[in-house]
């Protein structure tokens, strides 16, 4: 298990690396955990270095004031003990933050707010089938102090690069301290919502379509089924990102704190009814879903009865040559019409005649 984590740690300057202007290089400081994405202290809404560590960036907060911003993507237990120590973070924050999957949350340890967000990416895919993958998430976790803010991020999406580049040209906003990072996280997350709700609400919309109308209808006799039971699962993914955050966005809200700006507040109140949109939306694509999946199944019922009364209406049809051929091959010596000339061709049209009239008979009763 060593091994495996010396090698994650060997691999991971090789993929962060960037062009970006302020994107942290830890293979500049061999003394920094490979782990950290970027490293910065803020002072009145300004950067004021690069590549820093984050025992330096921690002695110059305390030196001259403002707060230190440290983003870490995967760390190992290893790579973030060192952290954890600085900066004083809770053991049990700090092993929820390096092992990951949690439920979003919002928990104070002291004089620290640990909060954790499930990011969710839309997976573009040029037809929805049973096994399309709709969603992807990933974690994005934040240790906010009264000067500092660490991010830790799992999973292959939610880069936060450009959230901080953002943040970095609105210093008015940055100057509010470690609250303002944690806004724009919340704000960035929950905006990614929106969008894949929008994608999945598309992704429905075919489906239905498919379902309901004249031209799918051969195919939704169970093709449909697989479709629209892995959209459900997706959503259920969806709904387990959106659900949980809503108490701690109304705490973030309305409960005062003191490690949150009351400017940045209001704010929270902004993101807090965006979430709620979206989970009235999440919560009413599985109704929906439901729907659809009940139709889709009553459609299957209704065609495969369809079937069975063609299938039986043939077998009605077939059963009356059937039942003559058997009665004229029993050999008796003395049966009616057995030794009359026109006996065979009769017993052709009287065979005929009847199959017709069953025939026209099942046909006017829909059966055919």
């Amino acid at each position: 298990m060593s091994m495996i984590r010396d090698l994650r740690a060997a691999v991971r300057p090789a993929l962060r690396r960037d062009t970006a202007p302020y994107e942290y290089d830890a293979t500049r400081d061999p003394s920094v955990s490979s782990a950290v994405v970027d490293c910065a202290v803020y002072r009145d809404g300004k950067r004021l270095s690069d590549h820093v560590s984050p025992a330096e960036a921690m002695r110059r907060v305390r030196a001259g004031g403002g707060f230190a911003w440290i983003g870490l993507h995967e760390p190992t237990e290893r790579e973030f003990s060192g952290i954890a120590a600085e900066f004083g973070l809770h053991p049990l924050a700090v092993e929820d933050a390096v092992h990951a999957h949690q439920r979003p949350k919002l928990e104070r340890y002291d004089d620290t707010l640990f909060t954790v967000f499930k990011t969710i990416h839309y997976v573009e895919h040029a037809e929805l089938t049973a096994t399309s993958e709709v969603v992807e998430t990933g974690e994005v976790m934040c240790f906010t102090g009264p000067d500092f803010i660490i991010t830790v991020r799992h999973g292959g999406q939610g880069s936060l690069r450009a959230l901080r580049h953002r943040l970095q040209d609105d210093p008015e906003l940055l100057a509010k301290g470690p609250s303002a990072v944690l806004h724009a996280i919340a704000d960035q997350v929950v905006d990614g919502y929106i969008a894949v709700a929008d994608a999945v609400q598309d992704d429905i919309d075919e489906v239905e379509i498919d379902v309901f109308s004249p031209a799918g209808k051969g195919a939704s006799r169970g093709g449909d089924a697989g479709r629209i039971y892995q959209l459900k699962r997706e959503v259920l993914e969806f709904k387990r990102a959106v659900a949980p955050l809503l108490r701690p966005m109304q705490q973030l809200s309305e409960r005062p704190m003191r490690l949150v700006d009351p400017d940045i507040q209001k704010y929270f109140r902004d993101v807090a009814d965006h979430l709620a949109r979206v989970h009235e939306q999440v919560l009413s694509f599985d109704d929906l879903l439901n729907s659809i999946l009940q139709a889709n199944l009553a459609q299957a019922s209704v065609a495969q009865n369809e079937d069975m009364r063609k299938i039986t209406s043939w077998a009605a049809i077939f059963a009356v040559p059937t039942m003559i051929a058997g009665i004229y091959g029993m050999n008796f010596d003395h049966m009616p019409e057995l030794h009359w000339k026109y006996g065979y061709p009769m017993v052709m049209v009287v065979t005929v005649v009847i199959c017709v009239a069953i025939h026209r008979g099942f046909k006017r009763n829909g059966w055919l």
